[in-house]
């Protein structure tokens, strides 16, 4: 059994690879032809950010499973796996935690204006805190969840033990499952009106692609903080500098770019009011562990050991019954 690696993962999954015999290539250049040469014969892909596209799947005559390191899965061609009965997986139960708590971070960030009490504080200007603009409590402000997979019930849950109000918005779950977890189940446009703060946790499809725009940046509330750790390309990123260079929104906290790395002179990052990371929401050493793990468990159990396959990390329904 050979499984390739594609990319850095923490070493906890290779460790658990080995203990079961597993022959493993690691793969660090991702030039499509060297690729090529190192994963003809493999039996499963574990893979992190570089592409996986149909001129390399093409070529692995063994292949039976990609399992993603992470959740979203734009850079693998879907359609092909599909097509070849080929099955792809995501670490579904590793990254909540970390997700969920960058998103507090940034929401407290920006509320607080902690940045601009920082600078002030270093550049011994202490006594001009009273010039300062506005900041604000967490406490029965209105968040807007859009998406309520594992991510975005974790945040809930942080969400009310500060007491805010959590709407959400989810076509694809029972409302009884938002209602159960103490959420208010909301219309799109109506929730868009109301929020104080928005959270993403879409996938990047042709449904979702900028799925916030001109149009929703002009029902959002003046004071509204909107955090994206989805996918680059959900929120219109020039709908969004607009919002943010005329202050028709208060702040954005922004992990994901429509292209990554973001360009050096990114409009962005020219705006104060905004609070960016390097796509990291789901790398703290804790997180980064578990999808290591939780990814390597995947294949091992998909090509070996089903009776212990978690079916709800399955993104198509192939090879397994």
């Amino acid at each position: 059994m050979k499984v390739a690696i594609l990319g850095k993962i923490h070493q906890d999954g290779l460790n658990f690879l080995k203990s079961q015999n597993i022959k493993i290539i690691k793969i660090d250049d991702f030039n499509e032809n060297r690729v090529l040469t190192k994963i003809y014969d493999v039996n499963g892909i574990v893979i992190r950010t570089a592409q996986l596209s149909k001129k390399i799947l093409s070529k692995c005559k063994n292949l039976k499973i990609v399992s993603r390191h992470g959740v979203g899965f734009d850079n693998i061609d879907l359609d092909y796996l599909n097509k070849k009965n080929i099955a792809l997986t995501i670490t579904g139960q590793s990254n909540a935690i970390s997700v969920s708590e960058h998103v507090m971070t940034m929401m407290l960030v920006l509320s607080k204006n902690i940045i601009a009490s920082d600078n002030i504080t270093r550049s011994n200007r202490f006594s001009s805190k009273e010039t300062l603009p506005d900041f604000f409590e967490l406490y029965e402000k209105k968040i807007f969840i859009l998406g309520f997979g594992r991510i975005g019930q974790a945040l809930a849950k942080r969400c009310l033990g500060f007491d805010m109000k959590v709407m959400v918005h989810d076509p694809f779950i029972d409302k009884k499952i938002i209602v159960s977890n103490k959420c208010i189940p909301i219309d799109k446009i109506e929730g868009y009106k109301k929020a104080d703060f928005i959270s993403i946790h879409l996938p990047l499809n042709k449904n979702t692609k900028n799925f916030i725009s001109h149009y929703e940046f002009n029902l959002f509330k003046k004071n509204l903080i909107l955090i994206n750790t989805a996918r680059g390309g959900i929120v219109d990123e020039d709908a969004m500098y607009e919002a943010l260079k005329y202050n028709k929104i208060f702040a954005a906290g922004i992990d994901v770019f429509e292209e990554e790395p973001p360009r050096k002179d990114h409009k962005l990052f020219s705006l104060k009011n905004t609070l960016l990371t390097p796509h990291n929401s789901a790398l703290t050493l804790e997180c980064r562990k578990r999808m290591s793990v939780e990814s390597c468990t995947n294949v091992f159990n998909f090509l070996i050991d089903k009776k212990n396959f978690i079916k709800s990390n399955l993104v198509n329904l192939h090879g397994v019954n």
